[in-house]
């Protein structure tokens, strides 16, 4: 049956689609065990419940899912009382955390739009929802959910996904979709534009041109959001192997002069293009480390990131005279002030951060190298070192020096650790003197 909602485009109806288990690949061996106990017991309790979000959108393309997201009829209240090992968390929106180990299973209550008044929800009068925990049926769920690959819906009864919003044709044309007037949605939430950026970069989507057309427009509304919220996005966007995508997508849809505004402005001012080069090697690098299973540090990344704001500050301060050593603390100090109006950059990267730059100078001048050698930042500070000699071979001499100052250190604590050891062999035995016991001396 036709299904109509407000969010929906005018003239636009919802047709329930059934999926069968023949007609998609999703395989009950492909869900974590924990999200299904957790399925099946809300079932046995008389509730409705379904894997639903990323993980059914993931499994649907072949990829591995890391969380598992359940939406059930059961209010958080009923969940919790199920499960011992739950947890209510959220103002904004109210969920269970059923947990098992270092595994969470998020679980969300049905949501629906509209709100008789029975329901809590409060909306900011740009249109931003402050608060909403209006329950509803799957029907009204469905159309809550921002984009149509992101409202597909497992049944654990008969294997089926149910489908309300054309999201299974979506998913397999690989195109991210806006659920109802995209303009709105966004106002709704501005960091929906920021995640319509990461999905796409990371399934290898394409936005849809009606989702993708306000993007330019509405990008400052970026600004309203909070700070903490837009870091933890951003990590998700650089630091899940799709980094160069992703940085490519802000850029193609005007988001990056609002999220890295003094990035966005140095790079468009460097007419040569090294900057943007050595920021697009090094995003290269990061998605290389991530698909190796190698850690990649937030502080390296948003050096990274950030480096072309720094240079450009740099410039600025040294034409006005400013002595070199003092210039790059002043513009370290003021990049990182600047960027944190936008994001919420803890100090325990931004410290890190503003060291890889500051080193930068001393790595130049190639004095005192066996002290430099053991700063604890030296090899993130190499190693940016080398990024900026694939956008410019001027630093080519000093990657070299600085090479060979590494290989003459490391020989030197093979031979040192060598000699240790045949020191300690060579040592004569101490034989143990044997101590009588009181007894014994006694008898």
């Amino acid at each position: 049956m036709p299904i109509q909602d407000p969010t929906i485009a005018a003239g636009a109806q919802l047709q329930l689609r059934i999926i069968p288990r023949d007609a998609h690949p999703i395989s009950r061996k492909d869900i974590s065990p924990n999200a299904l106990r957790v399925l099946y017991r809300l079932r046995e309790n008389g509730y409705g419940a379904y894997l639903v979000g990323g993980a059914v959108r993931d499994l649907l393309v072949g990829g591995r899912p890391k969380d598992f997201d359940v939406a059930t009829s059961a209010t958080p209240e009923e969940v919790k009382a199920l499960f011992r090992n739950c947890r209510l968390i959220g103002r904004r929106f109210r969920l269970a955390h059923v947990v098992y180990g270092r595994e969470i299973i998020e679980v969300a209550t049905f949501r629906a739009n509209s709100d008789d008044g029975s329901g809590d929800r409060e909306q900011h009068e740009g249109g931003r929802l402050l608060r909403d925990n209006v329950y509803g049926t799957i029907e009204d769920d469905a159309v809550r959910r921002d984009f149509t690959a992101n409202a597909l819906y497992y049944a654990i009864e008969d294997f089926s996904v149910r489908d309300y919003v054309g999201g299974f044709e979506d998913v397999q044309n690989r195109v991210m979709k806006l659920i109802g007037d995209p303009e709105q949605r966004y106002r709704e939430d501005p960091v929906r534009m920021l995640r319509a950026v990461r999905l796409a970069a990371k399934l290898g989507f394409r936005i849809d041109a009606a989702t993708a057309a306000p993007l330019p427009l509405l990008a400052p509304l970026l600004r309203e959001a909070a700070p903490a919220r837009l870091f933890e996005e951003c990590l998700k966007l650089f630091l899940a192997g799709h980094a160069v995508a992703g940085f490519l997508g802000l850029e193609r849809h005007g988001l990056l002069p609002v999220l890295l505004p003094e990035t966005a402005a140095a790079l468009k001012s460097n007419r040569s293009g090294a900057l943007r080069k050595m920021l697009l090697e090094g995003l290269r690098g990061t998605d290389e480390r991530v698909a190796a299973g190698e850690p990649v540090s937030p502080a390296f990344l948003f050096a990274l990131l950030l480096w072309p704001a720094y240079c450009r500050t740099l410039m600025a301060l040294q034409a006005q005279g400013m002595h070199a050593a003092e210039a790059q603390r002043r513009a370290a100090d003021r990049v990182t002030v600047h960027q944190l109006a936008t994001l919420a950059l803890p100090r325990r990267f931004s410290l890190p951060m503003q060291e890889i730059w500051l080193l930068q100078s001393r790595l130049s001048q190639r004095k005192r190298a066996s002290r430099l050698l053991a700063h604890p930042r030296f090899r993130a500070a190499f190693d940016f070192l080398v990024l900026r000699q694939a956008a410019s071979d001027e630093h080519a001499e000093e990657v070299a020096f600085w090479r060979e100052v590494q290989a003459a250190a490391g020989e030197a604590d093979t031979a040192a650790d060598s000699d240790a050891t045949d020191t300690a062999e060579a040592a004569p035995r101490r034989r143990r003197r044997r101590r009588r016991s009181v007894t014994s001396a006694s008898a």
